[in-house]
This record gives C-alpha cells, structure tokens and sequence, in this order.
C-alpha cells in the first residue's frame, strides 16, 4: 500500500526554486517529549531552521495521508 503524499506549498516552493529544506522527524513530537514541552521544542526547531534560511518539512502521518511540511494547526494535533 502506498499512502498518499501532500507536500505543503512552502516545501514544494523551497524544492522548486532548489533552496535547503530539512525534513523533521515528528515521533519526538508525538512521544518523546512530554506536554506542552514537545510543542514548543517543535515551534522551536522549526524557527531556527527558518532564521537560518532553511524551509523545515516536519514529517507525519495525518488521516492516511504522508505530509511533508506541517501547518500549526497540524503540529499541535500531532503534539496532542
């Protein structure tokens, strides 16, 4: 079985235009951290690869769907 794949406009923009996207793992998100520590640890990764001109492409399994690139509200159903 081959889930689908949904890569988010930012990421997808990023490889496009061949500037530096970093995929995140999300299962330290979801069960490595305890809560609200794993959210804010996430919003944090995310912020330093971006002041570091670097698109970030947190990676998780939604609904079925392989997502490359989360929006907020996907980052926070992932830490919850």
């Amino acid at each position: 079985m081959t889930l689908p794949l949904s890569i988010s406009p930012a990421v997808q923009s990023a490889l496009d235009e061949g500037r530096p996207v970093v995929a995140l793992e999300s299962t330290i998100i979801s069960h490595g951290l305890p809560r609200p520590d794993n959210l804010h640890a996430a919003r944090r990764f995310e912020s330093i690869l971006t002041d570091a001109g670097v698109v970030p492409a947190t990676i998780a399994v939604l609904d079925g769907v392989l997502k490359a690139g989360l929006t907020d509200d996907e980052l926070v159903r992932v830490a919850g």
